[in-house]
């Protein structure tokens, strides 16, 4: 009984500490995973362009800013989510060429990535 009820709190304080974000302010996300990029032009799936520092990601909603961390050679950038995909398994973002040369990454066209919402 003693073990169960040290498990019972154990949790209650874990789901509190979990739950202490500011209230209206979400919590960031993480994934690790490949990144693939696209060079297109023309409207994406929220209507808008490509741009600069665009991506596209399969669920997170469109003006989401999400950092993005190469983890081969540390660069980084901030995209804005404004198009659908990327629909290749294994890979979790598709950014545009300009992000793509920020992160060092057009010449593999493919690179191990961090992300993370802002």
């Amino acid at each position: 009984m003693k073990s169960i009820l040290i498990k019972t709190l154990t949790l209650g304080i874990v789901f509190s500490a979990v739950s202490l974000a500011p209230e209206g302010q979400a919590k960031a996300q993480t994934w690790a995973g490949k990144a693939s990029y696209y060079s297109g032009r023309g409207h994406t799936a929220s209507g808008s362009r490509v741009g600069v520092r665009t991506a596209a990601h399969r669920s997170l909603p469109f003006g989401t800013k999400v950092k993005v961390i190469n983890l081969s050679n540390g660069r980084s950038t901030v995209v804005t989510i404004n198009d659908r995909g990327p629909f290749v398994r294994g890979r979790i973002i598709d950014v545009s060429n300009g992000a793509a040369g920020e992160l060092g990454m057009r010449g593999r066209g493919v690179a191990s990535v961090r992300i993370s919402t802002l």
